[in-house]
């Protein structure tokens, strides 16, 4: 792993969105952890790399196999990361 995650929550939504598309919340936390921030702008992944040297907040995207997008958070303290859809933060 590249940073800890910290306790892991989702919310309902993007469980349901897994659910019906057959994902798995671990193959996403794991592209994450190990820096593949899937689909964001190469802004959001220069901050995303720095965030790692500085310990800010990191986001990642995903789109699943329907087109639902899914983000994760970690915390800038490492304390928790979060999966849930867009519309939920």
């Amino acid at each position: 792993m590249t940073f800890p995650l910290g306790q892991i929550v989702a919310t309902r939504g993007v469980l349901d969105a897994l659910l019906v598309t057959g994902g798995l919340p671990d193959t996403f936390l794991a592209r994450h952890a190990v820096g593949d921030w899937g689909d964001v702008s190469d802004e959001d992944r220069r901050e995303n790399d720095l965030a790692l040297v500085q310990d800010l907040r990191i986001l990642s995207a995903y789109t699943l196999s329907d087109g639902t997008k899914i983000w994760i958070i970690t915390e800038a303290d490492r304390s928790s990361t979060c999966v849930l859809l867009p519309d939920e933060y």
